[in-house]
């Protein structure tokens, strides 16, 4: 039972990976590469939503007693 599912999960992964490193016939780019692409936007954006809660969990945590 441990090979068979050792084997599927294997499997799942391998299809995975292959599906996500595959080349676009029309654009020449895989699903990675967009990734790559858009992780620098995707930072800052993440930057800017901590700086917008900062202040808010600062307060939470003067209120508690912290």
């Amino acid at each position: 039972m441990g090979l068979l599912r050792t084997a599927v999960i294997g499997a799942a992964i391998y299809a995975g990976v292959k599906y996500l490193t595959k080349k676009d016939s029309i654009t020449g780019r895989s699903v990675v590469d967009d990734i790559k692409d858009k992780a620098p936007e995707w930072m800052e954006k993440a930057k800017d939503y901590k700086k917008e809660f900062e202040p808010k969990t600062t307060y939470a945590q003067d209120d508690l007693g912290m």
